[in-house]
């Protein structure tokens, strides 16, 4: 447990040095817990990296402001993936760790996604679950043969298809690897993302 950049965060420093870092990041109402055994599922052995959100909503921590259902502050998006990035690259040197995936849940994979489109240097990659656009408008970024999974549901009625769609044609037009995967199910996870994701990372999460 620690507290660089002022962000609450659990470590673990794995067993596999040649495995990517995931750098978790919850859905809202998580913490620094949360997502801890997904990682372990998805990637035995990789470093784990989970900060808090900082932002509350009627006393449930997030990444970032929204408006209203599925309406976000952007200039708070903005400010807090900046925020967050800070935090990866200091977490890194502080844990002599390589640039991780991200692995985000709901708005977890939200403000993930937005790192991609204005610090993607600080990721190797992300895992977005139930992901839409973040930010309305992104200066143009490189993510040339970064590697992306997308794992959207077809009946999740807080983030519409049309959203993960509309994501998934920003970073590919950045130059991402993008695999959009729509599963049968709704908003919440399941044992098809753990296995969708974990096959992933066997194929994208080592170190080179």
């Amino acid at each position: 447990m620690g507290a660089t950049s002022s962000f609450i965060h659990h470590f673990e420093k794995g067993g596999e040095p040649d495995v990517r870092p995931l750098l978790l990041l919850h859905g809202t109402g998580g913490d620094e817990s949360d997502l801890v055994p997904l990682g372990r599922m998805i990637a035995p052995g990789a470093p784990l990296l989970s900060p808090r959100g900082r932002v509350l909503e009627n006393g449930m921590p997030r990444f970032f402001r929204r408006l209203a259902e599925g309406v976000f502050d952007e200039q708070d998006v903005h400010d807090r993936a900046q925020e967050l990035a800070d935090f990866v690259v200091q977490a890194c040197a502080r844990y002599a760790i390589s640039s991780p995936i991200a692995l985000g849940y709901s708005n977890g994979a939200n403000i993930a996604a937005a790192l991609l489109l204005l610090r993607p240097e600080v990721l190797a990659g992300a895992i977005l679950l139930r992901a839409t656009v973040p930010l309305s408008q992104t200066p143009p970024v490189d993510l040339t043969d970064k590697p992306i999974l997308i794992a959207s549901g077809v009946s999740d009625p807080m983030i519409p298809l049309e959203g993960a769609n509309r994501l998934a044609a920003a970073l590919q037009q950045q130059g991402a690897l993008v695999e959009h995967r729509t599963l049968p199910i709704g908003h919440q996870l399941s044992q098809a993302d753990v296995t969708l994701a974990r096959a992933w990372m066997q194929a994208h999460g080592r170190l080179n």
